[in-house]
């Protein structure tokens, strides 16, 4: 059976057909009992101070790491090489969970930015503008990005990160009836450098995105970023908050700085610069399983709309329990705060049932391990095609896993 399941033709009429949801934002806003779009400041303060404290109690554990298995009767006890690995396994364990820590005191930076926090636009700004900061973040000029990403996610035309590729972008002939690509040659790689691809992308997409619009939309003109106060990112009105984002910046790079000549090099990146990496990397990881999936349309022209381009996103069981606590729910309900950004994250795992009630099908869940579902998407969402309104990603074989239904396809049908 094995045999044969390998060898079937693959054909995209045999495809799961979708088609994409019929309802209003304001029929599936009413199906949302209204008390989950209450924020309460007292309430997200305390979680904000939870996260200050478990910082600072990471952060104070980890000052006795390199006393303790540098002492004599520690070296002695697990002899030196045992404690040398001692001593580094105990960095991990703290690198591990303070980057948990600092990506949830981000994620409220990003509550923030959506004014999800509190009614109280000076109390988003203030505290919004110093937790990203502290974790390099330009909070305004990112803020306004995002903004507009929430608002044409999922528009190949319009949205701001993770369009995905077409066929012409990655330089691939369109399929004529009767020939064939060899895809494998063009999109294969090996599996080892697509494991360096994958970290490359993990550690370093999110300061790429700000500095240069990697993976950002491809019709902004070339050195796009978040820094410059004019760049086609912005408004006029908007350049002194850019101003001021960068001046945040600024003073991050005087503070570390400033911290390198006080505690040393070392110091700094093993207490900072190492969870500040985490931060980068779940952020990255996060939002990229949020919006990269086979399953997941994208839409062109006049069949994208704001719910549909919201439901084009993928709740996930990121870390379990570890996911829940330090990230604040962020992967979990992810689609509820597409479809209504201004929910405080609390209301999510409620607010996500009457949602998922409501829409049905259209609703999105993987329960698929994170760094499994990393892996697949990152090999399986190579491209889209150059036409066509409703869009699924197709793999490095140029097979997709969904087809449009019948109404919204390509005149031409593709089978190999």
């Amino acid at each position: 059976m094995g045999a044969a399941t390998t060898t079937e033709k693959y054909s995209e009429d045999t495809l799961p057909a979708y088609t994409p949801m019929p309802w209003s934002l304001k029929e599936i806003r009413a199906a949302i009992p209204p008390q989950f779009f209450v924020r309460d400041t007292r309430r997200g303060l305390l979680y904000f101070a939870r996260d200050v404290l478990l910082a600072a109690v990471c952060w104070s554990l980890a000052t006795y790491i390199d006393p303790y298995f540098k002492q004599t009767a520690t070296r002695e006890l697990l002899t030196p090489i045992g404690a040398e690995v001692g001593r580094w396994a105990a960095w991990c364990v703290y690198w591990w969970f303070q980057g948990l820590v600092f990506t949830g005191i981000w994620v409220i930076g990003h509550e923030c930015g959506h004014g999800a926090f509190s009614d109280h636009a000076i109390v988003n700004n203030i505290l919004g503008f110093v937790t990203h900061t502290f974790l390099w973040t330009p909070y305004f000029s990112w803020k306004i990005s995002h903004h507009r990403h929430h608002s044409n996610h999922a528009s190949m035309e319009r949205d701001e990160v993770y369009v995905p590729k077409t066929r012409e972008d990655l330089g691939l002939a369109d399929e004529v009836e009767g020939t064939s690509i060899d895809y494998e040659e063009i999109l294969g790689d090996t599996p080892i450098y697509t494991l360096y691809m994958l970290i490359r992308q993990q550690v370093l997409a999110f300061p790429a995105y700000l500095l240069f619009n990697v993976s950002g939309q491809k019709t902004y003109p070339k050195w796009t970023n978040h820094f410059d106060p004019n760049s086609i990112l912005f408004t006029r009105a908007q350049r002194n908050a850019v101003i001021l984002s960068n001046i945040g910046i600024a003073a991050m790079v005087w503070g570390v700085s400033y911290a390198c000549s006080v505690y040393g090099v070392a110091d700094v990146i093993k207490y900072y610069a190492f969870p500040w990496l985490e931060v980068s990397h779940w952020f990255i990881m996060i939002t990229y399983l949020h919006h990269t999936d086979p399953d997941l349309p994208h839409y062109r022209g006049k069949e994208w709309n704001f719910q549909r381009g919201a439901a084009a996103t993928v709740d996930r069981d990121f870390l379990g329990w570890q996911g829940r606590f330090f990230l604040h729910d962020v992967a979990h309900y992810h689609v509820i705060h597409h479809f209504f950004p201004k929910m405080p994250f609390y209301h999510g795992p409620e607010a996500t049932q009457h949602l998922k009630a409501f829409i049905g099908d259209h609703y999105a869940f993987s329960d698929k391990p994170a760094f499994t579902a990393l892996w697949e998407s990152y090999n399986k969402c190579q491209f889209v095609e150059n036409e066509g309104d409703v869009l699924f990603y197709r793999d490095k074989k140029g097979h997709a896993t969904r087809r449009p239904a019948d109404q919204y396809r390509l005149k031409s049908t593709k089978s190999q």
